[in-house]
């Protein structure tokens, strides 16, 4: 790598979807990923980034530098429209407080102005290809939000070959509806159809290419801001045959003998203390491995296998770019970072008497999940809470919950001069994002208003200084940071942290952990340590109010109950792409949601 490049940098952000912490080979994984690991060698790695719990409420929190309550992604809209979405979760609480509140509109809203809106206005090409999920009209689309070019992927998951049994779609379970539709948006117009052979990350890499390739065809001088985001590894775990196989009998053993290789390797790679502790699997919901029949531990073994596949052709399409910005010229000149939305997800649906009838049924009729099939087109499963904790440990839990399971990313920056060749225990947020891309491209954040609006500034911090010149640490030493999501919540000042999960995969009260001593958040202090947690608690209802959080429980602050017009779960999505007919006509599917008023107090951001 060359020294510090003198012209503004290229931005590059790729985005994995529900990727385990560990999965990469770099942060101790199995997983093929040599163009990961390249990023990793020439960058470095964070052991200590985080993002939110969910997907939505993270690409917010990307795009703005500020909390997802704020910028209109309080919940994932797909889970605050229908209470029973989110039941592969744990403890299903009714959302219907949260539909139609100032920030869970299910987009990003009018408070908050883009990274990409900020860049394009301040000199930058602007382009993105992968999931969106941040808005499905062309009001609220990437190009409504500065991206000159886009491919956006509207909802939050799809199957990975645009595949839709015939005959579905008047047959559709309410788990299905947004969960398999591959909607697009390219360049502000919906796409009636994919190209034949279409692979999400195949798609989504080629397109990038091909904006990347356009760029010297025209002697473009302007830097540029690419966002690549896929929608892998998220379920329906679907993956080349060609890649699956070459994990064949790979994870025989089962999820725990997993869980020991890959801490007893991230030891090896100084991203572990080898005296740390391990948060103990929690999967009372699923069968464990040893009481599993040979057919079920094959079955289950094969979804991992697809599950590595789909990590791999990923990693695969990383290099595709990776090569294409070397063979310009501009690798060196390019800030890269990789990382994943959240957690590894863990949901086990099949488990869930609220969706599981329905949802198995359907299933069965529509897709083959026989042992042979599992990863193909027609397949449609998941891989359940005993692997995604597999690659979470030494974490407790997974995607969905505020504990480090859940929110604790494997993240890479490459850039060169910035801490290359270190792996860092700093704390971050993907709220840091914005800020370090705009002072390094000498650009300010307009707040307090943009385009004749008023509009919040960011929370996040700039790594630059601690990148670049030696700053001791992006955070002061004693900062707060809050989580909440589907009625559970975190806050933490430093390395204390005060953790809210509901029964049956909490106590259902406030516990306390000392992170600088059990990162598996295993010692609850609540009791020994009161003083403590009554600060943190303190800190917590501020949170509270300063970012708009409804909550779904009275233990996390006022819970205030739901309008007679918030109790229906239809018509809160302003696109109802699942309707036979809505991808050949969309605009007759477009939604009109209603809006609320707060009920509550709120300071300004």
């Amino acid at each position: 790598m060359t020294s510090i490049p003198a012209k503004k940098p290229n931005f590059l952000i790729i985005l994995a979807d529900d990727l385990g912490f560990s999965d990469p080979g770099c942060f101790g994984g199995e997983i093929k990923t040599p163009n990961i690991d390249r990023l990793a060698a020439q960058g470095m790695r964070f052991t200590n980034f985080h993002a939110a719990a969910a997907c939505s409420p993270t690409r917010a929190m990307i795009m703005t530098g500020t909390d997802h309550h704020i910028a209109g992604l309080g919940n994932l809209i797909e889970w605050s429209r229908a209470s029973a979405q989110a039941a592969g979760k744990g403890k299903v609480v009714s959302t219907a407080p949260q539909r139609g509140m100032p920030g869970y509109e299910g987009y990003l809203n009018e408070r908050v102005v883009a990274l990409p809106e900020i860049l394009q206005a301040g000199g930058y090409e602007t382009f993105m290809s992968g999931k969106w999920h941040l808005g499905a009209t062309k009001e609220r689309s990437p190009t409504a939000r500065g991206f000159e070019r886009s491919v956006g992927m509207l909802s939050g998951a799809c199957s990975h070959y645009a595949f839709e049994p015939p005959g579905s779609e008047h047959d559709m379970p309410g788990f299905m509806t947004t969960s398999h539709i591959a909607v697009h948006l390219e360049d502000n117009e919906y796409l009636k159809e994919l190209p034949q052979g279409w692979y999400s990350s195949d798609y989504y890499a080629d397109k990038m290419v091909t904006y990347l390739k356009d760029r010297t065809e025209r002697n473009e001088t302007r830097p540029f801001f690419g966002y690549l985001a896929f929608t892998a590894p998220h379920w329906p775990l679907q993956a080349p045959p060609d890649l699956v196989e070459h994990y064949r009998g790979v994870y025989k053993d089962g999820p725990e003998a997993l869980r020991q290789s890959r801490l007893k390797k991230m030891t090896e790679l100084g991203l572990l203390d080898p005296n740390t502790k391990a948060h103990p699997v929690v999967a009372d919901e699923v069968t464990d491995w040893n009481e599993m029949t040979d057919d079920e531990k094959a079955k289950s073994s094969r979804a991992m296998e697809a599950y590595s596949g789909m990590v791999e052709s990923m990693d695969i399409n990383i290099g595709k770019v990776l090569d294409e910005l070397e063979r310009q010229g501009e690798l060196d000149n390019t800030f890269i970072m990789f990382l994943s939305d959240n957690g590894a997800e863990g949901a086990a649906y099949e488990a869930y008497p609220m969706i599981r009838g329905p949802l198995l049924e359907h299933l069965d009729k529509y897709y083959d999940n026989s042992l042979e099939n599992i990863g193909n087109p027609n397949s449609f499963v998941w891989y359940g809470p005993r692997w995604a904790q597999a690659s979470t440990a030494p974490s407790r839990l997974y995607k969905a919950y505020p504990t480090e399971g859940g929110v604790r990313v494997p993240c890479i920056i490459r850039y060169p001069g910035f801490k290359t060749g270190q792996t860092v225990d700093d704390f971050a947020t993907v709220m840091d994002i914005a800020p370090t891309m705009l002072e390094m491209a000498g650009l300010s954040h307009p707040a307090p208003r943009w385009k004749g609006r008023e509009v919040v500034s960011m929370r996040g911090e700039s790594m630059s200084s601690w990148g670049l010149d030696g700053a001791p640490m992006i955070h002061e030493q004693d900062f707060v940071q809050g989580w909440e999501l589907l009625g559970r919540g975190a806050i933490r000042k430093g390395s204390w942290k005060a953790v809210f999960i509901p029964k049956p995969k909490g106590t259902e009260k406030w516990q306390l952990y000392d992170l600088s001593n059990d990162a598996g958040e295993i010692n609850d202090l609540a009791e020994e340590k009161p003083e403590k947690l009554k600060e943190l608690l303190t800190l917590w209802d501020q949170y509270v109010l300063e970012n708009g959080v409804i909550p779904l429980q009275p233990e996390l602050g006022e819970y205030i109950e739901a309008l007679d017009e918030q109790m229906t779960e239809q018509g809160w999505m302003e696109y109802e792409f699942w309707r036979p007919g809505a991808k050949q006509n969309p605009e007759a599917f477009i939604r009109n949601p209603p809006r609320f008023p707060s009920q509550k107090k709120q300071v300004a951001a």
